[in-house]
């Protein structure tokens, strides 16, 4: 049984997700100003999933007849100075997100609610590889400097993300 603690943070995972989908649409907005069409389509994928991440806390908490309780999500950030900035940015949210799974799982095992600690394991799986990403395109971005031909060649690369 999800107890009113568990509850209460998964709701707020909920929220969690949803903002995070709304801060990647936000930067594809930013990447469509910018005329970067690649980097663009990548965030608009990124916003999807985490859409689905969203959905996925939704329906654990109608599955266990817990109360859904949808909270107000802030206005995201709209620009930023370089694609570099961005993938900084979604590094460092992506490390909040991370952090605050592990917070649920640390209170689902206080409560002795293993069914939430067995449905959070697909999501700590999954931010070792969203952290990676992100950490990866912040490398790449790096290397790649002022370098408005890498630049130019990476858009096309992440314009492939399916």
């Amino acid at each position: 049984m999800v107890t009113q603690k568990v509850q209460e943070a998964l709701n707020k995972q909920l929220n969690l997700e949803m903002a995070s989908s709304y801060l990647y649409l936000a930067m594809a907005a930013h990447f469509e100003e910018q005329n970067l069409i690649g980097f663009a389509k990548w965030m608009r994928v990124q916003a999807k999933e985490e859409y689905d991440h969203a959905m996925k806390f939704f329906e654990y908490l109608i599955l266990t007849n817990s109360k859904v309780d949808l909270m107000k999500i802030d206005a995201p950030k709209s620009s930023w100075k370089l694609a570099y900035d961005v993938f900084q940015d979604t590094y460092e949210h992506e490390k909040v997100v991370t952090a605050s799974i592990h917070k649920i799982y640390e209170t689902a095992m206080s409560e002795k609610d293993y069914g939430t600690t067995s449905f959070l394991q697909w999501f700590i799986t999954e931010q070792v590889e969203e952290e990676s990403t992100a950490s990866y395109y912040v490398e790449r971005l790096k290397m790649i400097g002022d370098n408005k031909s890498g630049l130019l060649y990476l858009d096309k690369e992440m314009g492939k993300r399916a």
